[in-house]
């Protein structure tokens, strides 16, 4: 199913609202979706980067910068706004990549989809995850508090401590919308079905 103008407006309206809700506080009792709405984002608005991209990432940083100069801290000087924070840009790329390989290869609700979904959303979080954890480890002083060293073990440790909630929440998210996709794309066939027979069957 082509998607018209508007039901992209509408559907970039929805994640940067998801986006918005979630990403004022990483550690809420509502996790932080935005890797899973650059995914989806990927996905929905494959033909669409080069103004939808950068709408969702100047959003993201909008959003750490309210929150941020909120707290009544100089945006520039929160430990997280480092050299490494630039390199969320890539990291929300690979993920966005990730849903556009998606829908490249997409044929409709099936077995086949659920595995290509599994596969490039675990490819896309890892390598995503890569990027942003070694960025921070790496270029913020952050690590360097208290006498601290970094070394590639140290490096390790703290991809193990991190990497698991990144991506059970980027799952969880991911699944709700591709059961929200697959209900919407099931139950237009069957419309079209009892409306139409033997209509040719959308692709989502």
């Amino acid at each position: 199913m082509t998607l018209t103008d508007l039901q992209r407006a509408g559907i970039l309206l929805i994640l940067a609202l998801v986006m918005t809700a979630t990403r004022v506080n990483h550690f809420a009792a509502l996790p932080d979706a935005s890797w899973a709405v650059f995914f989806v984002a990927g996905f929905y608005l494959r033909g669409s980067a080069r103004w939808a991209l950068p709408l969702l990432l100047t959003l993201a940083v909008l959003i750490d910068f309210f929150v941020i100069t909120g707290q009544g801290i100089d945006f520039w000087s929160h430990y997280c706004v480092s050299a490494a924070y630039w390199f969320l840009l890539p990291a929300y790329l690979v993920l966005w990549l990730g849903g556009s390989m998606l829908r490249r290869l997409y044929g409709g609700p099936g077995l086949r989809e659920f595995g290509l979904l599994a596969a490039l959303l675990a490819i896309s979080v890892s390598l995503s995850y890569l990027v942003s954890n070694g960025s921070y480890y790496w270029l913020s002083d952050t690590w360097m508090a208290g006498g601290k060293l970094r070394s590639f073990g140290g490096w390790i440790k703290n991809l193990g401590d991190w990497y698991l909630p990144y991506l059970r929440t980027s799952v969880i998210y991911v699944g709700v919308a591709a059961a929200l996709h697959a209900g919407v794309v099931l139950a237009v066939r069957s419309v079209l079905g009892i409306a139409a027979p033997g209509a040719r069957s959308l692709r989502g």
